[in-house]
């Protein structure tokens, strides 16, 4: 028994260093308050809530001070020192940003400089977004300060490059449409471009339509593309026609169709255009859709009553050939009929040659002049001949009028004006590889000599010049 009792001593004095390392059972004082064990003391979650409260009070009114309502950041992450939040706003400061663009997407006070913006902002500029259109880029989408670069910007850039928009253009899409960077690759952007494919939009030009009007990417086919398609087709418009001038006026898709587009139509139609016409008239000047209308249509119809007696039915036939009349401006056209009236036509010629061919009254003046020179000391036509055929005037004189005159001269033709300049070069120089010529086949039918120059293109030097000349209002 003395054996047993030594035993049992001995192992209680071995196990003592364990015990001496186990915590208490009884932690607590008489008074009930926890004793700790620790030389540091951790503070508890009240402690730290408190303290996180105070840190972003303190931070609210340094925000209050400089004017931004922070009623908007609650939830939001940010700085816990007054400091780190001076430096954020100090660097929106230097990228342009005003306390007004603060306040008007306060959240971008969440983002880190060295986190968020730096990596941001050398990605745009490697992309070529120039340093002077920043400021306004970041007015339109600040939110881009929240991307990644890797998760957000990189796919969305590879993708317009993937839809044939050249490298050295990406910016120019970015600058021009800044919220294509927040669209997702499945999105709109996909939708709309399958859209214009699926009505006749040649792929190879869709590069060059985004690169023109990015906007598309952002616009819903079924609230604004399909809608405007639809329009035009009940117009009377094909589709192959829709997509040709889709391809080359893509920014005719931005106006509005309630609002602009049909009471355009409407207004066209009450000047004596006909329903017939509109297509046409679209075709060659889609920028009539975005017109005030109104205004300018009276002002165009009262302008051309005064100097050519153009009665309202006329003015409607005159707006079918050359819907551009209604951006003419009285000083061109005023200049331009004086012009004719020098050159020996009566008041009642000028009008049957605009009525003809309106684009007279856009002409360059100092072309028309010597256009006319040549006609008068070279051509000896009468002037009737110009009356018959106003055309004259937007052809080349030195591309195409001296060249064919000399080459019928040459032949001993004598034939119209028509004849002469209404066709191509190829069908000219087949005439003049006949050895006869039939004199009969060289008339050409009134009607149709009209309708062949409207679909015929005007050299686009012969224009009169905007900048110098004040043609266009």
């Amino acid at each position: 028994m003395v054996m047993k009792l030594h035993s049992s001593i001995t192992m209680r004095s071995r196990s003592s260093p364990v015990a001496d390392r186990m915590p208490s059972r009884d932690m607590t004082s008489d008074s009930g308050e926890s004793r700790s064990n620790s030389f540091y003391t951790h503070p508890n979650l009240l402690q730290m809530k408190n303290e996180r409260m105070a840190n972003r009070k303190r931070v609210y009114e340094f925000l209050k001070r400089i004017g931004i309502v922070p009623d908007e950041l609650d939830g939001l992450e940010l700085p816990v020192t007054v400091e780190v939040m001076k430096e954020r706003v100090d660097f929106l400061h230097k990228l342009g940003l005003t306390i007004e663009d603060i306040n008007n997407y306060p959240l971008v006070l969440g983002c880190s400089v060295k986190k968020n913006m730096v990596p941001v902002l050398d990605y745009l500029g490697k992309l070529g977004v120039r340093k002077s259109n920043l400021t306004e880029f970041l007015r339109r989408c600040p939110q881009v300060l929240h991307a990644s670069v890797v998760v957000d910007l990189a796919p969305v850039v590879n993708y317009l490059q993937g839809m044939d928009i050249k490298p050295g253009d990406i910016y120019r899409v970015v600058e021009t449409y800044p919220e294509v960077l927040g669209f997702k690759l499945e999105g709109t952007m996909s939708t709309s471009v399958a859209y214009l494919v699926g009505i006749g939009v040649a792929r190879r030009e869709i590069g060059g339509v985004l690169t023109r009007h990015p906007e598309i990417l952002g616009m819903r086919v079924g609230r604004i593309i399909k809608p405007f398609v639809e329009y035009l087709k009940n117009l009377g418009m094909p589709s192959s026609a829709i997509a040709r001038l889709i391809e080359k006026l893509p920014q005719v898709l931005s106006f509005e169709l309630e609002n602009s587009v049909k009471p355009n139509v409407k207004l066209l139609l009450e000047c004596h255009v006909r329903q017939s016409s509109i297509p046409g008239m679209i075709s060659q000047y889609p920028e009539i859709f975005g017109l005030d209308l109104e205004s300018k249509l009276d002002c165009s119809q009262e302008l051309l009553g005064s100097t050519v007696d153009m009665s309202p039915e006329e003015f409607g036939r005159a707006l079918e050939k050359m819907p551009q009349v209604v951006s003419l401006n009285e000083k061109a056209v005023t200049r331009h009929v004086d012009f004719l009236k020098e050159c020996g036509f009566s008041k009642e010629q000028v009008k049957k040659m605009v009525l003809v061919c309106p684009q007279l009254l856009a002409l360059n003046i100092n072309i028309m002049k010597s256009s006319f020179d040549y006609f008068k000391s070279s051509m000896n036509r009468p002037l009737d001949d110009l009356v018959n055929f106003p055309a004259y005037f937007t052809y080349g004189l030195e591309t195409t009028i001296k060249r064919r005159h000399r080459m019928v001269v040459r032949k001993g033709i004598s034939c119209s004006l028509s004849w002469l300049l209404n066709c191509s070069d190829e069908r000219f120089e087949d005439r003049m590889s006949y050895d006869l010529v039939d004199m009969e086949v060289m008339e050409v039918n009134p009607a149709d000599e009209a309708n062949e120059l409207i679909e015929s293109p005007v050299e686009e030097s012969e224009y009169e010049d905007d900048s110098d000349d004040d043609a266009y209002v």
